[in-house]
């Protein structure tokens, strides 16, 4: 049997997003004593939530199209889906502190040490354990992020996609913008607040899936991100 790694957070009422970004809202639109017309019932099940959130909301992944206003037309639902289904690795950056930059050089170590190859087609994701440190903290919103070189060795290696554990793939007003834009120009893309990479270090390659919901001219969409070792 395989071994399935969920690798996404929980959405609900209120939890954190990004500054700025749609609050998430979820009511109970009908409950099953509605429906079963029972108004003197003592309980409330619901049979129906109503969700009001972002694209970007939890652990999601960004379409081209949110890059820049250059990639108009590649949006979430026109992306092919091998690009949410390829084999994976995961780096270790454990050591990285609050809004400490990860370089091209220290990814290369870090294949080194890991004795793992980036390969054309993979999901790379990095290991900082900022989750698992920080949710539901003050400092939720200061974690590490990649620089802008290393965004750029990253897409040298013809990837399709990165995954942080942090709300942001960059550090905000550092590296942030510039990360962006060069997945827009390369090409690929990043999926952002991961959750139980630390179960993936040092284990070698796995299969990485995180299909997106199909949204027409969508910028992005939570997925259901999992790691599957065979």
């Amino acid at each position: 049997m395989p071994e399935i790694i969920d690798l996404s957070q929980e959405i609900y009422h209120e939890m954190p997003v990004f500054n700025g970004l749609p609050e998430v809202k979820m009511s109970i639109h009908a409950t099953h004593e509605q429906w079963e017309n029972l108004p003197d019932a003592t309980t409330v099940t619901p049979s129906v939530y109503k969700l009001e959130l972002g694209e970007h909301t939890g652990t999601h992944v960004d379409a081209i199209n949110h890059m820049g206003r250059e990639y108009e037309g590649q949006s979430i639902d026109t992306m092919p889906l091998s690009m949410f289904y390829t084999e994976g690795i995961c780096l270790d950056f454990s050591h990285k502190g609050f809004k400490e930059l990860i370089t091209a050089s220290e990814i290369e170590e870090a294949c080194l040490k890991a004795q793992l190859e980036i390969k054309k087609g993979d999901t790379v994701l990095l290991c900082t354990d900022h989750f698992r440190k920080t949710y539901g903290t003050e400092n939720w919103g200061n974690g590490p992020g990649i620089t802008a070189e290393a965004a750029r060795l990253l897409g040298s290696k013809e990837i399709v996609a990165f995954g942080v554990e942090t709300m942001s793939p960059g550090v905000p007003k550092v590296s942030n913008k510039e990360v962006h834009k060069i997945c827009g120009e390369l090409g690929f893309t990043h999926y952002e607040n991961m959750v139980n990479l630390h179960l993936l270090v040092n284990r070698g390659r796995f299969r990485f899936i995180a299909l997106p919901l199909k949204i027409r001219g969508g910028t992005g969409s939570p997925v259901r991100a999992v790691a599957v070792f065979e």
